[in-house]
């Protein structure tokens, strides 16, 4: 069975796929990787390039003896599973893109990476998590499942949130989306307020072989706020 590996994004850790890790298990073996500086690495020293994370997440597959995988990047994941598709192609057998972009400036961001820097020099990594994970749901702080990503978000210190936005703010993988062939799905939130719909469409029309899933009424974490959804969307994907 080729398993799954799912690569979280900016401020998460592989616990956040706990809502729907065990149902996906029921179809195809799971690896969930938790960045340096993230989740359970938060010890790690963190990585400032998204080439670096790719490197890293293939290095980890090589040293678990993974030879053939499905590869789903969220969010910061994405751009790193962009990069691994580029290079570790060979081994990817399909490929999910999910609430990721190809610019890694992040235009229409709900703020500027410049200003996350400085809010998060000035007000700390705690509080800093609990801001930014409030962003990625559809109804913010009330959202049942915002605790637990705040939670795993506040794991990472402050070398690691100015790692991560450096990475993003120096990265653009646009001129590379035609050299990705895997069959590719993107997934997207359309109330995400991250990654604007632009983001959205050039993924989905310069990659060559690629679908389209948007989901009405959902912010950044659809596998969070619709984890039911978020299955079959990946499931009917990986059954094809």
């Amino acid at each position: 069975m080729i398993p799954l590996v799912l690569v979280h994004g900016f401020m998460g850790g592989s616990a956040q796929w706990d809502g729907c890790r065990d149902t996906l298990q029921q179809q195809v073996d799971v690896i969930a990787v938790d960045l340096p500086g993230f989740g359970a690495n938060a010890h790690l020293p963190p990585i400032d390039s998204i080439g670096g994370y790719a490197d890293w997440v293939v290095r980890h597959l090589r040293d678990l003896g993974v030879e053939k995988y499905h590869l789903l990047g969220h969010s910061m994941g994405g751009m790193i599973a962009q990069e691994i598709a580029l290079r570790d192609g060979k081994r990817i057998d399909r490929l999910v893109l999910y609430a990721t972009g190809a610019i890694g400036v992040l235009p229409g961001r709900f703020e500027t990476i410049e200003h996350s820097k400085k809010r998060a020099a000035e007000d700390g990594p705690a509080a800093t998590a609990r801001r930014i994970a409030a962003t990625w749901f559809l109804d913010c702080e009330a959202a049942p499942e915002y605790e637990h990503c705040a939670g795993i978000a506040a794991k990472a210190k402050l070398p690691a949130l100015e790692a991560g936005l450096d990475a993003m703010q120096a990265w653009s993988g646009e001129q590379n989306l035609s050299r990705i062939r895997q069959e590719t799905l993107v997934l997207w939130g359309d109330r995400d307020r991250t990654y604007s719909w632009s983001q959205i469409q050039i993924l989905w029309e310069a990659i060559p072989n690629t679908s389209l899933a948007v989901v009405p009424g959902c912010a950044h974490a659809l596998h969070a706020e619709r984890p039911e959804l978020f299955i079959r969307l990946i499931s009917d994907f990986l059954d094809r």
